[in-house]
């Protein structure tokens, strides 16, 4: 615990304890003697075989590989098609939180975990901005913000025409029309299919060169990055701080507190970085 703070900034460790229990379980097996003599607890080392010196202690075996992550990235991107964003954001959490738990064997494979972090993080924010505007029924300006913010993720193509799509209709109906033509531009960019389109192109006719109704703490012609916590755009130039796990972004003043993304690191947190490779430096 305290070298995953250490290296990371971890302070929540609540979510981890159910994966401590496994790590403990599966690298253990336990033998029994007598009826009435003790079970004898037994290490499990990993690459352990016959030929091996009963001399040299190897690390434990570990139940969860990086080779797993694959079926798991794939369940919460097939949660995420079907539109099933509690289950789908239930997923994407549970990656960020075995990952620290992982050990790779291989330079390439500690830039794809790094990746595979990224892919996470940006998903729990959008999911997250997706539950929380479905939450919100009286106010309409929130959500068209919330989904607007969405469709700034970095999404898989399919969930990204997903997103736009409903950002689009969502501005649409409040109103917004100069910043719906905009979502229905970039869905048409996106090689939507062909319901995506016809859809596109009926809502750029209906805005014309309608302005908004509504103002929105929203510029597309600025980049920017959502705050995890507030989630509100932080453009390119304003101080932010963030996550030593999951780099989330966050206004200066949620310093200090749990990063509300990967629900683990403090935000601003002073950590070495994730090591997760035996030779690795940094």
């Amino acid at each position: 615990m305290r070298l995953l703070n250490r290296q990371l900034g971890i302070k929540n460790f609540a979510p981890l304890k159910p994966l401590f229990m496994d790590l403990h379980m599966g690298s253990h097996t336990y033998l029994r003697a007598f009826a009435m003599a003790p079970v004898i607890s037994i290490a499990v080392e990993k690459g352990w075989s016959e030929s091996a010196s009963p001399n040299v202690r190897n690390p434990p075996a570990l139940v969860f590989k990086f080779s797993q992550m694959d079926e798991k990235l794939k369940a919460a991107y097939r949660a995420t098609t079907e539109g099933k964003f509690p289950e789908a954001l239930r997923l994407f959490l549970n990656i960020l939180h075995i990952i620290p738990l992982i050990v790779v064997d291989s330079r390439r494979e500690v830039d794809e975990v790094k990746e595979l972090i990224e892919i996470a993080r940006e998903y729990v924010l959008g999911l997250k901005m997706e539950v929380k505007r479905k939450e919100l029924k009286d106010d309409l300006v929130r959500q068209q913000e919330l989904a607007a913010y969405f469709a700034n993720s970095k999404l898989q193509k399919i969930h990204m025409r997903l997103v736009l799509t409903s950002a689009m209709t969502i501005c649409f109906k409040g109103g917004n029309y100069a910043t719906a033509a905009h979502f229905a531009r970039m869905l048409l960019e996106g090689s939507p299919n062909e319901a995506q389109a016809k859809k596109a192109r009926q809502v750029l006719q209906a805005c014309g060169d309608r302005k908004d109704a509504n103002q929105l703490n929203y510029d597309y012609r600025n980049p920017f990055v959502v705050c995890g916590a507030t989630f509100v755009p932080i453009y390119r130039g304003q101080k932010d701080v963030s996550c030593p796990y999951c780099a989330s972004r966050f206004v200066p003043s949620i310093a200090g507190q749990l990063c509300s993304v990967c629900e683990l690191a403090v935000v601003g947190a002073d950590a070495s970085g994730l090591l997760c490779f035996a030779a690795q430096t940094r």
